[in-house]
């Protein structure tokens, strides 16, 4: 299902997406952020996952669409590689509270923190 009406809300960090159904959903920045669906956070295969940890203050600092069937954020990390499908929008819509959890027990059973900063020595695209 495609949103009617797309709003980036910088000072509430969301980004808000309504239906024509009327579900109107608010999907933070830093979810966003965490769960690309890049490569370089969800690796190339099963348990290539990069865990993301700082961003709970990245901004988007652009948000364009892609054809007809995505949305790429640019992210003020500079993340710009993940391409939001309508469909992978709506999944983290319905599943916010459970994939939010998910990320925050992954953090706590790898000993770090969300504001810790990213450890990005090796792990790059290009390294593998």
């Amino acid at each position: 299902m495609i949103p009617n009406n797309i709003v980036v809300h910088q000072q509430s960090k969301v980004l808000e997406l309504s239906y024509e159904n009327g579900n109107i959903y608010r999907l933070p920045f830093e979810l966003l952020r965490v769960l690309s669906p890049s490569a370089e956070v969800q690796g190339h295969g099963p348990g290539q996952e990069t865990l993301q940890t700082g961003k709970r203050d990245v901004l988007i600092a652009n948000l364009e669409p892609v054809g007809h069937y995505a949305l790429k954020p640019s992210f003020s990390d500079g993340h710009d590689s993940g391409l939001y499908s309508w469909d992978y929008l709506q999944y983290l819509c319905e599943n916010q509270e459970q994939l939010w959890k998910e990320h925050l027990d992954k953090l706590a059973a790898a000993g770090l923190d969300r504001d810790a900063p990213m450890n990005v020595a090796g792990h790059s695209c290009g390294s593998h």
